[in-house]
């Protein structure tokens, strides 16, 4: 599935990294189960953004995997086999997505990034494309690196929607990967903002991925 760049720098704060011109994009998506190997994608989302705000308009494509939903992901996410029966294959969809990155020197965020990311390498590998050359920041390694304290202090303290409540982020609609990339790209902001001074990132790697 190739491997998943990790985002290193020795120098900077965090404060001085988000004020550089990097383009971001925050994505999540929904698929037929957790193991890339034998699980579809079924939803990407996504929004791009800089320092200076959204870049353009959110980007959200639902996809018709090659094997039926399960009922437990129709529960889950709303997402059923009438409504994706006349959308694209994950190679069409995938490619927009490329498409709207705009090429691999923009940063990709995730919450729990690794399961989002190897799903679209995997359905990337199908399609007989390369892998993602992206560099990638996982905001669920970052929350738990900011924030030990948290851990035990609810069920769930690093879940998209319990940081999302912490931080008084609007969750509209939970497990549907346009609304989970909105919030996974404003958690993402709090985090940078809430440690913009003081705050060296020896290694990014803590907060990214290693493979």
């Amino acid at each position: 599935m190739g491997r998943i760049k990790i985002l290193t720098d020795n120098k900077r704060t965090v404060r001085n990294f988000f004020d550089k011109d990097y383009t971001y994009v925050a994505v999540d998506t929904e698929t037929t189960g957790l193991h890339p190997t034998e699980n579809f994608l079924i939803e990407i989302g996504a929004v791009k953004f800089s320092r200076y705000g959204i870049i353009g308009e959110p980007f959200d494509i639902l996809i018709k995997p090659p094997v039926e939903i399960p009922m437990y992901i129709t529960e889950l996410t709303g997402i059923d086999d009438f409504m994706v029966s006349k959308c694209p294959s994950a190679a069409e969809a995938i490619s927009k997505f490329l498409e709207y990155c705009g090429g691999n020197d923009t940063i990709l965020i995730a919450h729990n990034a690794p399961f989002d990311i190897h799903f679209i390498n995997m359905e990337l590998e199908r399609a007989n494309m390369p892998a993602l050359e992206n560099q990638v920041i996982d905001t669920l390694v970052m929350s738990r690196t900011f924030h030990p304290d948290f851990k035990g202090t609810e069920d769930g303290p690093y879940r998209l929607q319990s940081l999302a409540k912490r931080y008084g982020i609007n969750v509209l609609q939970a497990h549907r990967a346009n609304d989970d990339a909105r919030v996974c790209m404003e958690l993402f902001q709090k985090l940078v903002v809430e440690r913009k001074e003081n705050t060296d990132i020896k290694n990014l790697a803590q907060l990214a991925l290693n493979s």
